[in-house]
């Protein structure tokens, strides 16, 4: 994953996290490195100053209750949080490794067993949150890193309780990205069940094998009608064969002509069984294929695709109300552009939190070298009294309170990557 330098406006330290570069922005805030007392890495988020008040601390301090009931192997861990401070943030454990998204984008559509062993992963992944009476309404392939250890779901901004009685948003709010979204959700249907989460999974796993979703338009307006339109079947071409029956299933126009989240874990394994593996063994080659690959930076200036939204431009935007969905007039429908992808592809989030699986921010002339959890030989022992949030150290004071000699190296390479790029 590529880490660019802080920025000289950014903080240094946020609670126990000391911050050592910047992952990516969110619409609504940054992401950083962080490493805690210990030297664990983390991915801490960051509201942006100019949208904290009330309502968007009541809605970040409700991602937070939510992720302190979340836990198992494929869901990004919890690690520490402060609504209240003057920079709410959240820390969550950090995978390093690109997003889905970014990974079909660099080298291409997965093979149809590792398809399937990624929807086994995952449909388990999302049955252990149904367990503890969540849903997350949100997946997406920006929301499932592939990091060395397999992927992991990231992102709980939407989730919501299954039977929860009180919201932070209206009764006919629609929250998501329609990308994903099952048609119930994008019309605006209240309580959701699981089946929302199957349908965002079958879409996934869709883009997983194919690079396309199950409906793609040039505007949102349009997008949300395919999606509610019960005659508009979703684009399966070039799905593979084999993966067909599962994915015209999962992506049912009704919630419970859709399979449960067992049925998707049992069909996937049959997949994997035909091609004459077992299951543990498309796993092992699934993390081997995604963690083998080279990230390649986005280059400045490189082309999107015409279709809303672009893959790897998922940036939060504002709630939607289905009113607010009959197509505009005729002057107000924006031209898809051939060379860039409109400005806000997902139309809609719940939390005013950045995104978890950040948008790739330009490349510094001088990537710097991965963080790793490793401990080196002769670590020194942090120093207590770290400044207050918000502040900045001066470069010799944060050189010697690094906490890992990888830490330590990684530091360098920022300052001087940045350096290298400043004006002076």
């Amino acid at each position: 994953m590529k880490i660019l330098p802080l920025n000289p406006e950014d903080p240094s330290v946020l609670g126990d996290f000391e911050l050592l570069g910047r992952i990516g922005h969110g619409g609504m805030g940054q992401v950083f490195l962080g490493e805690s007392l210990g030297g664990e890495p983390a991915a801490v988020k960051v509201i942006k100053p100019s949208v904290v008040d009330s309502e968007s601390r009541q809605r970040f301090a409700q991602e937070i209750e939510i992720l302190k009931t979340i836990w198992g192997p494929r869901l990004a861990a919890f690690l520490g949080a402060d609504p209240e401070a003057e920079q709410p943030w959240l820390a969550t454990e950090y995978v390093d490794g690109p997003d889905l998204a970014r990974h079909v984008k660099d080298h291409g559509p997965l093979p149809s067993v590792l398809t399937a062993a990624l929807g086994a992963v995952l449909a388990e992944a999302l049955s252990t949150m149904h367990g503890q009476g969540l849903l997350h309404r949100d997946l997406k392939p920006a929301n499932v890193l592939l990091g060395p250890n397999g992927p992991k779901v990231i992102d709980f901004g939407l989730a919501a309780f299954a039977e929860a009685s009180v919201a932070l948003t209206a009764p006919h709010q629609v929250v998501g990205t329609p990308i994903c979204m099952a048609p119930e959700q994008a019309a605006g249907v209240k309580p959701l069940t699981a089946a929302v989460d199957v349908y965002a999974l079958g879409a996934l796993l869709l883009f997983a094998a194919t690079g396309h979703y199950p409906h793609e338009a040039a505007t949102p307006y349009m997008l949300f009608h395919l999606v509610t339109d019960p005659d508009a079947k979703p684009d399966l071409s070039g799905a593979p064969e084999d993966l067909v029956p599962l994915l015209t299933g999962m992506l049912a126009q009704g919630a419970t002509d859709r399979p449960s989240l067992t049925d998707v874990v049992q069909q996937c394994r049959s997949v994997i069984e035909a091609h004459g593996m077992k299951i543990a063994q498309a796993r092992r080659k699934l993390t081997a294929h995604t963690a083998g690959q080279p990230f390649k930076p986005v280059r400045s200036g490189e082309s999107a695709t015409a279709l809303w939204p672009a893959p790897v431009s998922d940036v939060a935007g504002t709630e939607i109300n289905p009113a607010d969905l009959d197509p505009p007039r005729a002057a107000e429908v924006p031209e898809p552009s051939a060379t860039a992808a409109p400005e806000s592809p997902a139309t809609v989030a719940e939390t005013p939190a950045p995104d978890g699986a950040p948008v790739p921010e330009p490349p510094a002339p001088a990537p710097p070298a991965r963080p790793a959890p490793s401990d080196g030989p002769g670590k020194p022992q942090p120093r207590p009294g770290r400044p207050p949030a918000g502040t900045r150290r001066p470069p010799e004071a944060t050189a010697t309170l690094r906490h890992s000699l990888q830490a330590r190296r990684t530091a360098e390479r920022l300052r001087a990557a940045y350096a290298a790029k400043a004006p002076f």
